[in-house]
């Protein structure tokens, strides 16, 4: 039996998904998570085969859960949900360790699919992303060094982030990482400046351009 944990921010999304998967007959699901947090939390409990989770959730969003569950449980196979398509948002999942990728608008045909390759230590992506990653997977990098997304905010600096853009107070974002408020300002400083930007809505633009948050999927 292939033990699953699903995580999606969604309520009834997070039921279908889990529906889905309880019908294949092979699968169980043994735990469910609506933020990124906890998904890693259901991870260190119950040491999941597979981890189904949406890229955008509070908390954590879908990278930096499955940066932190490759971390706490190497063995655990990541499938990322999405309705983004691009491919170099794909390569950044495939890079920490996901082992499938599926556009949500045709879940209901791979997840069972993707599920049965992770186990087996397989690649899955939906067929309409795959040819377009595979060309970048393959494609030599150039000679011109470039700063990635990955590379502009430290780990701490996304979760702050996240919750920034979530419409969080720096008390309340104090509150949810257990640091003083001052350590929170000081790292909203940092992002902001990293992303040349001086308000909000402009942190919040060049955040989802950079790819460092993600829009409702």
């Amino acid at each position: 039996m292939i033990r699953v944990a699903v995580a999606d921010d969604h309520h009834l999304v997070r039921q279908g998904i889990c529906a889905l998967l309880e019908k294949a007959g092979d699968i169980q699901v043994v735990g469910e998570a609506s933020t990124g947090l906890e998904a890693v939390e259901l991870v260190e409990r119950l040491t999941p085969d597979v981890v189904v989770m949406d890229v955008s959730m509070p908390r954590l969003d879908g990278r930096q859960a499955t940066e932190r569950i490759k971390e706490i449980a190497p063995t655990v196979a990541v499938i990322i949900l999405s309705i983004h398509a691009d491919p170099i948002l794909v390569q950044q999942f495939i890079q920490r360790g996901a082992k499938g990728y599926l556009l949500k608008r045709s879940i209901a045909d791979e997840l069972l699919l993707a599920v049965r390759a992770a186990i087996q230590g397989e690649l899955f992506l939906s067929p309409a992303i795959s040819d377009a990653v595979m060309t970048l997977l393959l494609t030599p990098p150039s000679n011109v060094e470039s700063e990635t997304s990955a590379d502009l905010l430290t780990a701490r600096e996304r979760e702050v982030l996240q919750l920034i853009a979530e419409g969080h107070t720096n008390n309340s974002i104090a509150d949810a990482l257990t640091i003083s408020v001052k350590t929170v300002e000081k790292h909203r400083a940092n992002i902001m400046a990293k992303l040349a930007v001086n308000d909000l809505p402009g942190l919040i633009r060049a955040a989802m351009k950079h790819g460092l948050i993600f829009p409702e999927s």
